[in-house]
């Protein structure tokens, strides 16, 4: 296969250069080229008029200052990104340092850049602005509700690509995510993937009830959840032996390929996020789930609060 393509998006902020850190761990470096895209944001010409205005003239050259001090930053820190990327053994050609003026938005500009081949859009969980994107980045929620074809990459933290938690089910959006991961993974190393599924169980029933919840009713219910979580696993028994056969035929060794099955969670959001910390699974990989067909760019509940958990992660969502 051709070399996968890689958009970064960057800002300056240390979270972007903890994403540009993340794609450099890829390995080998030969099979990826990354174009490291900046969107400038200049001050309107129109603004430019005030000049005639003794009392503007100030304020003017503050903003010029402004906009020399944000070229100067951005382009030291391109130079810094693509020296990192080159030191780690990437070509000089497949390092590509792109900036383009502001057009219709930040986030629109990155969707139109994204939807020119690219294999995956990478961007870092906060940028500058930390104070106005306390949950999640702005930019990087405008992305994953516009990206509909192209995979978004969030890196949080300091994480490295060798150890994935890979999230299944039987549904459409898992398979995607299975698929492309086998894709993208094929050739690479050294890297070990767990193919993870949490069944919730009565805790949730339990909790709300209470003692409400009579002994007979109770043990009903439990033999009930019990039969059910047997049926849930076996039902899925026929997609995890489909999964490692897919991965092996992309490349990967048996004993770098782990299935698990979490019983009788609580949250399955959760569920995913406690597997992650404590097998330190630092890439987390969620098909997008739409609420419909037409409202594709929703993203799925349980998806939408792993992202929201699993702060310090990457976390791979799958369009």
């Amino acid at each position: 296969m051709g070399k996968r393509k890689l958009l970064v998006a960057v800002d300056g902020s240390e979270q972007a250069l903890e994403a540009v850190r993340y794609v450099s761990f890829l390995k080998p470096v030969r099979d990826f080229e990354v174009v490291l895209f900046h969107v400038t944001t200049r001050v309107p010409d129109s603004f430019w008029d005030l000049e005639k205005e003794p009392s503007y003239k100030y304020r003017i050259v503050s903003i010029e200052a402004w906009e020399s001090q944000q070229k100067e930053m951005m382009e030291e820190f391109m130079r810094r990104a693509r020296e990192f990327l080159l030191e780690r053994g990437y070509p000089e050609d497949a390092v590509i340092p792109k900036f383009q003026e502001r057009q219709e938005g930040i986030a629109r500009d990155i969707v139109g850049e994204a939807q020119k081949g690219y294999d995956a859009v990478v961007v870092g969980r906060r940028g500058l602005s930390e104070l106005k994107d306390v949950v999640l980045g702005n930019i990087a929620t405008k992305l994953m509700e516009r990206l509909t074809e192209v995979p978004v990459w969030i890196v949080g933290g300091s994480p490295r690509p060798e150890k994935f938690l890979l999230c299944m089910d039987n549904s459409e959006g898992a398979r995607r995510a299975l698929d492309y991961f086998a894709r993208m993974a094929a050739g690479m190393e050294p890297m070990e993937v767990t193919l993870f599924h949490a069944i919730r169980g009565l805790n949730v029933f339990r909790q709300v009830f209470g003692k409400s919840f009579g002994r007979n009713m109770e043990k009903e219910w439990l033999e009930r959840a019990e039969r059910e979580l047997q049926s849930a696993e076996k039902a899925l028994e026929p997609t995890m032996a489909e999964a490692v056969q897919r991965l092996q035929k992309a490349g990967m060794v048996s004993s770098s390929i782990h299935r698990k099955i979490a019983r009788g969670v609580s949250s399955r959001a959760g569920a995913v996020v406690e597997e992650a910390m404590e097998e330190d699974h630092q890439t987390i990989i969620l098909g997008r789930r739409g609420l419909s067909r037409v409202k594709e760019f929703f993203i799925g509940r349980v998806s939408n609060k792993v992202i929201q958990l699993a702060k310090d992660r990457a976390i791979w969502v799958v369009n």
